[in-house]
């Protein structure tokens, strides 16, 4: 079977994190979604995606085998991998009235609003499904749980140091170049993966749920309360709880992250601190793009959303609930809004309009920084986005 991953109906929830990605390349737990369908369906998987996004993450179609189409807000498991293994063309798989996966046949088109053609199955698989952009740490915990179960299966950890104080030693794995050393492991309350090649700098005190994914590292004296995970390439300071860090993205020095989602490539500056409590302890909301209008979120924490290549300069103080564009420079005293605008240069005393040819080359110096390029593709999804964004800077 050829496996391709569609965004769904809640993809605009996810904004800003899918202006620059498919849904299923968010990441929650230690990997991403498209990983998890990947792992355990043991193949590569393609994407159907907005148009402008598409030159980076294409389309391919099968010839001699069934196309089949996966839902890519969705979290497989164990038994709907093998619901949906079974699948004959022209039969889908439903999780309240919602499409999970779809097999076309030799078809090469398919509308996820119009299923009625095909012979449609309830899924009996409980699946994991994201509906909103606040569950990605609300419920990183379960998804890290699922990921270090399937990713450690049958495999042995490498030992830790004994200059390590550890706590709960069988929910702990250590991949292949990792260094810990005079660290404090707990893994009493949830698993703890250390990826491969990352650190764990001395006085890092650690509570799982956990996970440090390749390359990544956590600075001297790091303090993380789980369920947090922090993506690959990154590097991680201060006070971090519930938290997921997708990756390439800093948080290097002392402050508080809390009940927060950063995108890629971005960096917070050294004392910036979110809140994720109100002082009055009153319900938070969040900006939502579909609506245009905050929505409520049914938590009392919830802290930081921020969008890929955006960066905030020392002591920068974001209010519960705030959500960040992509590639916004945000920078001064007070507090800025609670939804700052992609491409907005500023803070509490106003923002100006961040010009791409700014933001361009800030971009390539820290691509370069990862040893990675940033290309005429990286380039065209961003302007693009400059583009769709725009109305909100005028407001």
């Amino acid at each position: 079977m050829n496996y391709i991953l569609f965004d769904g109906n809640t993809r605009s929830n996810f904004l800003p994190l899918t202006f620059t990605r498919p849904l299923a390349d968010m990441r929650i737990g230690i990997l991403t979604i498209r990983e998890k369908w990947e792992k355990m369906l043991h193949t590569k998987t393609s994407t159907k995606t907005e148009e402008y996004l598409g030159e980076k993450y294409p389309t391919e179609f099968a010839i001699d085998t069934d196309n089949v189409w996966l839902n890519g807000s969705f979290c497989p498991n164990e038994k709907l991998i093998d619901e949906l293994k079974t699948l004959k063309p022209m039969e889908a798989l439903l999780y309240i009235n919602t499409v999970v996966a779809a097999n076309t046949g030799d078809k090469k088109i398919f509308d996820y609003t119009s299923v009625d053609e095909f012979v449609k199955y309830e899924t009996h698989s409980k699946p994991m499904w994201l509906e909103n952009i606040w569950e990605l740490f609300s419920k990183n915990g379960e998804a890290l749980e699922a990921d270090f179960n399937l990713i450690t299966a049958g495999r042995k950890s490498l030992a830790l140091s004994a200059t390590n104080q550890v706590i709960g030693t069988e929910k702990i794995f250590v991949e292949e170049g990792a260094k810990v050393e005079c660290a404090i492991l707990n893994a009493s309350t949830g698993p703890i993966y250390i990826g491969k090649d990352s650190e764990i700098m001395e006085g890092s005190i650690v509570r799982g749920p956990f996970a440090l994914c390749d390359h990544s590292m956590l600075k001297l004296g790091a303090k993380i309360y789980g369920p947090t995970t922090v993506g690959p390439h990154s590097r991680v300071g201060g006070e971090v709880n519930n938290s997921v860090i997708f990756g390439y993205s800093n948080k290097g020095h002392d402050g508080f992250l809390g009940n927060s989602v950063l995108g890629e490539w971005c960096n917070i500056g050294a004392d910036s601190n979110n809140s994720n409590l109100k002082n009055n302890y009153a319900e938070v909301k969040l900006w939502n793009y579909e609506k245009e209008r905050f929505v409520s979120t049914g938590l009392t924490f919830c802290g930081l959303i921020m969008g890929d290549h955006s960066k905030c300069g020392i002591n920068t103080m974001f209010n519960t609930g705030t959500v960040v564009g992509v590639n916004a420079n945000i920078f001064g005293s007070g507090f800025p809004r609670n939804f700052v605008p992609s491409f907005s240069w500023g803070g509490a005393a106003g923002f100006t309009t961040y010009k791409l040819r700014d933001a361009f080359e800030v971009a390539s110096r820290v691509f370069e920084r990862r040893h990675c390029a940033f290309d005429e593709t990286e380039q065209r999804i961003l302007t693009h986005v400059f583009e769709l964004t725009e109305k909100y800077r005028k407001n």
